[in-house]
C-alpha cells in the first residue's frame, strides 16, 4: 500500500496496516493449529518446526515496517521463534530441546510479533495481536513390546481340549495408538500342539497325554502395530497332569538289596491318591512272593542234620535223602539240584534205603519231616504217589508203614504187628489240603504218638479229616524194604519192582524213631530267613492295626486315616538275615481296599507290582593251613593218646576286594587285595588216603566232650572222621586240634596220609583240600647203629619246640623219653664243648692276622655274626689209620640223611625253598664229601 503525505493520511494508513497485520496473524493462527510436529529423540539437533511471514508495517520512522522479534508466552516450553527476514516478516518456530511424545503429546501456547520500534533506542516498538499456537507431537516407533511376566505357567489335565489354557500380555511404551498397541502374538517354538490368538490366549490343538509328555515349554513373542517384535520372548510352561486315578504314588518298581544291609525300607516316599474321595477306612495287604526261591523262600541251606542241631532238636534223626557220598550212595541215581539238595522225582525212579539205616521198630512215638512240592496228578483217577514206603522185600506185598499222596490227599499208613496189638486199630490217616497240589513248597511234619497222628504244615496244626481202622499184620520173618519215591513190590509179581511212583520234588526227608518233635523246633526248621518287617513299630500312627503271617511274607494293615496309613506303609521293609542269601528276584505286591462313608466299597486302588532284587553276595575263599608232614616214633602211635594230627591247623576265610583306581600302591587298576571275613562252617571231613583204616589195629579218636561243649557232632568210620554242625571257624579249629590217630601195630606201616576239606552251606562254599602225611620212625631199623638212628630221629622232636604255647603241652606229652634221648643230650654237650675249644684256638691263632686286615675289612661288607650258627657233626672223625669203621658209619649216616630228605618232599613251599638253598650250598662246596653228616642246630635255643 503506498504511503501518502499528510498527518491525517498517516493516521489512517497506520490504522489500516494494523488491522491487516492482525488479520494476517489470525490466518497464521489457523496454520498453527493445523501443524503437527514429529518428536525428536535425545541429543537430536534442533529442527525447524514451522515458517511464517509477518506483514510489514508502513511507518514514517526509519525502522518502521520491519519485524524484529517473536515472543512465545509460556514457561519452560521447548520451542523458540526466530526472525528469518525482517522485511518480509518471515520467521521460524523451532525446538530448542528434544521432543518426547511419551512425555507430552501436545503443546498450546501464545506467540506475538514485534516490530523494530521507533526512535534512536528503538523503544517505541509495536507488537501484534496474540496468536494461539497448538502443536501435536507425531510419534516414532521407538520402543519394542515387553511382556508383563518373564514366564508363565499353567497346569492342564490330559485328554481335554481347552479354549484357553492361559493368556500372555505384552505392553508397548510408545505414545501413539499405532505403535503402543499390540497387534499380534506368535509361538516361536515349533512342533508343539498349541496355538495363540491376537489377544494372547494360548490353547491346545490336540489332546495331551501325560504318558507321552509330562511338560511342555514354549516361547512366545509379541508384535506392535508397527510390526516391531518384542525385545525378549517369554517362556510358557504347561504341565500335563494325568487324569486323577486313585492309586499309590511315588514308588519304585525295582528295589535293590545288598546282602548284609539289614532291614531296608521298600517304599520310603509312597502315598495314596484318592482323588478327593471321602475315605472312611483302608486295608492294605503287602505280599512278598518267594515261592520260586529255594524251598519257598530263602532258608538256610545247611544239611538237615546241621539244621536240626541248629534248631535245638534232639539227636537221633535219620536223613533219608542225604547228599550222595560213599557212605550214603542210595541217592546217587536221583535227579538232584545240588545247590539246595532238592531231589526231583519224575515218576520213573525210586531209592532203596539200605538195611540198618532205619530200625525196624519205630516205636509208638516217632516223627517224619519233609519238604514237598507237588502238583495235581494227570488223569481222571490218579494212582497213589509214594513218598516213603516200608514193605515186604520178598514173597508178599504188605505195606507196614507208608506216606503217599492220592487225589491231592496226604495219607499216612501205619500197620501194627500182631505182637504189638491184636485189635482193630487206626491204620490210615487222611488230610485234604489245597497246599498238597498247589505246586508250591511246604514243610510237613507228621508227629506220631500212636494212636494219635498230627500233621504240621508250615507250622500250622491239622488233624486228619478221616481215620480208617484195620487189623494188625500177621507176624512173619520176611525182611522189609524201605524206599523213597516209590514203593517196593517184592511179592505177587513175576519180578520184584518199584511201583506207585511219586511225581514232584522232595527235600530233607527225615525220620526220628522214638521221639516226637516240639512245636518250637518245627517252627525253627521251616522258618524263612527273609521276609517283611516294620521299622520302628512304636512310631506307627494311632489307629493302625497290623498282622503278619507266620513266615512274615504277608503283612496286613488297617486304619481310618490316610496320612497314618501312608506313614505306616513307608516303614515296611525287606530283611534277609542270611550272610550269603540266594541272589535273584522277589516279587512284591501291595493290594488295597478302600471304604467310603455310607458305601461298602467306593473306589478301586490298582495293585502295586514291584520286585526286590537281591544282589550277589561276596563269595568267601576258605583256606586250611598247617604242618603237612611230620615224623613220630612208633612208640607214640602205640600210646593211649596216640598222635595229634592237626595241632597247628588254621582255618581262614577271605574275599577279594578290588583296589581303588587311585591307589598309589599299585599300578594295576584291576589288582585285588584279600580281606579276612568271619562266617560259620557246617562240616569238616577228614578222609583217609591210600586205603581205609583197619579197625583191628588203627583208628581216629576224638573226645566227645570236645564236640559237645562246642555244639558239634561227628561220625567215625574206617573211611575217616566227619565233624558236622553249624559253628564258627574257630570252633572247628579247636576240634581239629584234638583229632588223634592211634596204631597199636605200626611195625609194618611206614606212613599214613589224611585229607581235610571243610564246607559252608552244605557244600556251597568249600575249602581247599589240605593233605597231611604222618611218617612212622622205627627204632630197630639199624640195630647195630642205634645212636645213628637216634641222631636222625632228632629233628622232628626239635621241630615241636616251635609250636605255639597253647599246643606245647600236647607236643611235650607226646614225646616218650628213652635211652636215645639221653644219648642225644650227651652228644649235644660234647658237641658244644668241642666247638667252644675249636673256636677259642682258632681265634688265638689268627688274632694277629685279623688285626692287620681290620682296615681292609671296613671297606667291605660287614658280616653280622650276632646269630652265628656252627654246624658240626658229632659223629664226624678225622681221616687216619685205624678209622675205617668211622668212615663206614659216615656213609650210613649220609644214606639215612638222604632218606629223610626224600621223605620230607611234601613240606610247605617256603620250607622247601629254604632247604633246597641250603642243600645247594652244601653240595656245591663239598661235592666229593659224601661221607659227612651235618647237624642242623639252627633251631636250638641257646
Amino acid at each position: 500500500m503506498a504511503r501518502r503525505g499528510g498527518g491525517g493520511g498517516v493516521g489512517d494508513g497506520a490504522g489500516s496496516e494494523k488491522e491487516m497485520l492482525i488479520m494476517k496473524l489470525r490466518i497464521n493462527e489457523i496454520l498453527f493449529e493445523k501443524h503437527k510436529v514429529c518428536e525428536s529423540g535425545p541429543m537430536e539437533a534442533l529442527s525447524s518446526i514451522w515458517q511464517f511471514s509477518g506483514f510489514p508495517l508502513t511507518v514514517f520512522h526509519p525502522s518502521s515496517g520491519e519485524i524484529c522479534a517473536f515472543k512465545i508466552h509460556g514457561q519452560e516450553l521447548p520451542f523458540e521463534a526466530v526472525v528469518l527476514n525482517k522485511t518480509s516478516g518471515e520467521g521460524r518456530l523451532r525446538a530448542k530441546s528434544p521432543i518426547d511424545c511419551e512425555l507430552q503429546k501436545e503443546y498450546t501456547f501464545i506467540i506475538q510479533a514485534y516490530d523494530c520500534g521507533a526512535g534512536p533506542h528503538e523503544t517505541a516498538w509495536k507488537k501484534s495481536h496474540k496468536a494461539v499456537v497448538h502443536i501435536q507431537v507425531k510419534d516414532v516407533n521407538e520402543f519394542a513390546p515387553t511382556f508383563k511376566e518373564p514366564a508363565y505357567k499353567a497346569v492342564v489335565t490330559e485328554g481335554k481340549i481347552y479354549d484357553s489354557i492361559l493368556q500372555v500380555e505384552a505392553v508397548d511404551e510408545d505414545c501413539s495408538p499405532q505403535y503402543s498397541q499390540i497387534c499380534n502374538y506368535e509361538i516361536v517354538t515349533t512342533d508343539v500342539p498349541f496355538a495363540i490368538d491376537r489377544n494372547g490366549n494360548i490353547r491346545n490343538t490336540e489332546k495331551l497325554s501325560y504318558d507321552k509328555q509330562h511338560q511342555y515349554e514354549i516361547l512366545v513373542t509379541a508384535y506392535d502395530c508397527g510390526q516391531k517384535p518384542a525385545a525378549q520372548d517369554t517362556l510358557v510352561q504347561v504341565d500335563v497332569k494325568p487324569v486323577c486315578k486313585p492309586g499309590w504314588q511315588d514308588w519304585t518298581k525295582r528295589i535293590e538289596y545288598q546282602p548284609g544291609s539289614g532291614s531296608m525300607p521298600l517304599f520310603p516316599s509312597i502315598h495314596l491318591e484318592t482323588c478327593d474321595g471321602a475315605v472312611s477306612s483302608l486295608q492294605i495287604v503287602a505280599e512278598l512272593q518267594t515261592n520260586y526261591i529255594g524251598k519257598g523262600c530263602d532258608r538256610e541251606t545247611y544239611s538237615e542234620k546241621s539244621l536240626q542241631k541248629l534248631c535245638g532238636a534232639s539227636s537221633g534223626i535219620i536223613d533219608l535223602l542225604p547228599s550222595p557220598s560213599g557212605a550214603t550212595n542210595w541217592t546217587a541215581g536221583l535227579l538232584v539240584d545240588s545247590s539246595e539238595m532238592i531231589f526231583k522225582f519224575d515218576g520213573r525212579q525210586g531209592a532203596k534205603i539200605p538195611d540198618g539205616i532205619v530200625p525196624k521198630n519205630l516205636t509208638d512215638q516217632f516223627t517224619i519231616t519233609m519238604w514237598m512240592k507237588h502238583g495235581p496228578s494227570p488223569g481222571m483217577r490218579a494212582e497213589k504217589e509214594t513218598i516213603l514206603c516200608n514193605s515186604d522185600k520178598t514173597e508178599m506185598n504188605r505195606h507196614h508203614y507208608a506216606l503217599y499222596v492220592h487225589n491231592c490227599r496226604l495219607v499216612f499208613l501205619l500197620r501194627k504187628d500182631f505182637d504189638q496189638a491184636d485189635t482193630f486199630r487206626p491204620a490210615e490217616f487222611h488230610w485234604k489240603l489245597d497246599q498238597i497240589c498247589d505246586k508250591e513248597w511246604h514243610y510237613y511234619v507228621i508227629n506220631v504218638e500212636f494212636p494219635v497222628v498230627t500233621l504240621y504244615m508250615d507250622g500250622a496244626t491239622y488233624e486228619p479229616y478221616l481215620v480208617t481202622n484195620d487189623w494188625p499184620i500177621h507176624p512173619s520173618h520176611i525182611a522189609m524194604q524201605l524206599t523213597v519215591g516209590a514203593c517196593w513190590q517184592g511179592g505177587e509179581v513175576t519180578k520184584p519192582r518199584f511201583a506207585q511212583f511219586f511225581h514232584g520234588s522232595l527235600a530233607s526227608l527225615t525220620i526220628r524213631p522214638g521221639k516226637m518233635e516240639s512245636q518250637k523246633v518245627i517252627s525253627c526248621l521251616q522258618a524263612c530267613k527273609e521276609g517283611l518287617d516294620i521299622n520302628s513299630l512304636e512310631s506307627l500312627g494311632q489307629g493302625i492295626k497290623y498282622h503278619f503271617n507266620p513266615s512274615q511274607s504277608i503283612l496286613v494293615m488297617e486304619g481310618d486315616d490316610i496320612g497314618n496309613i501312608n506313614r505306616a506303609l513307608q516303614k515296611v521293609s525287606y530283611i534277609n538275615s542270611r550272610q550269603f542269601p540266594t541272589a535273584g528276584v522277589r516279587r512284591l505286591k501291595v493290594s488295597s481296599k478302600v471304604q467310603c462313608f455310607g458305601e461298602d466299597v467306593c473306589i478301586s486302588i490298582p495293585e502295586v507290582d514291584a520286585y526286590v532284587m537281591v544282589l550277589q553276595a561276596i563269595e568267601p575263599r576258605i583256606t586250611l593251613r598247617g604242618t603237612d608232614h611230620f615224623w613220630r616214633p612208633a612208640a607214640q602211635f602205640e600210646s593211649a593218646r596216640g598222635v595229634t594230627l592237626f595241632p597247628d591247623i588254621k582255618i581262614v576265610s577271605t574275599f577279594a576286594k578290588t583296589k581303588a583306581p587311585g591307589d598309589v600302591k599299585t599300578t594295576d587298576p584291576k589288582s585285588e587285595v584279600l580281606e579276612e571275613m568271619l562266617h560259620n562252617l557246617d562240616f569238616c571231613d577228614i578222609l583217609v588216603i591210600g586205603g581205609d583204616l583197619d579197625p583191628r589195629q588203627e583208628c581216629l579218636e576224638l573226645n566227645h566232650s570236645e564236640l559237645h561243649q562246642r555244639h558239634l557232632d561227628a561220625t567215625n568210620s574206617t573211611a575217616g572222621y566227619s565233624i558236622y554242625g553249624v559253628g564258627s571257624m574257630s570252633r572247628y579249629e579247636q576240634v581239629l586240634h584234638h583229632i588223634r590217630y592211634r596204631n597199636w601195630c605200626p611195625a609194618s606201616l611206614e606212613a599214613r596220609r589224611f585229607r581235610i576239606k571243610c564246607s559252608e552251606l552244605n557244600g556251597r562254599y568249600t575249602s581247599n583240600e589240605f593233605n597231611l602225611e604222618v611218617s612212622i620212625l622205627h627204632e630197630d631199623r639199624v640195630s647195630d647203629k642205634e645212636h645213628v638212628n637216634h641222631l636222625i630221629v632228632q629233628p622232628p622232636f626239635l621241630q615241636s619246640v616251635h609250636h605255639p604255647e597253647s599246643r606245647s603241652s600236647i607236643q611235650r606229652s607226646s614225646v616218650v623219653p628213652s635211652i636215645a634221648t639221653v644219648v642225644i643230650i650227651i652228644s649235644v654237650c660234647m658237641l658244644v664243648f668241642v666247638v667252644a675249644m675249636g673256636v677259642y684256638r682258632v681265634r688265638i691263632a689268627h688274632q694277629h692276622f685279623i688285626q692287620e686286615t681290620e682296615a681292609a675289612k671296613e671297606s667291605e661288607m660287614d658280616w653280622d655274626d650276632s646269630a652265628l650258627t656252627i654246624t658240626v657233626n658229632p659223629m664226624e672223625k678225622h681221616e687216619g689209620p685205624g678209622h675205617g669203621e668211622d668212615e663206614t658209619e659216615g656213609e650210613e649216616e649220609e644214606e639215612a640223611e638222604e632218606e629223610m630228605s626224600s621223605s620230607s618232599g611234601s613240606d610247605d613251599s617256603e620250607e622247601e625253598e629254604e632247604e633246597e638253598g641250603m642243600g645247594r650250598g652244601r653240595h656245591g662246596q663239598n661235592g666229593a664229601r659224601q661221607a659227612q653228616l651235618e647237624w642242623d642246630d639252627s633251631t636250638l635255643p641257646y
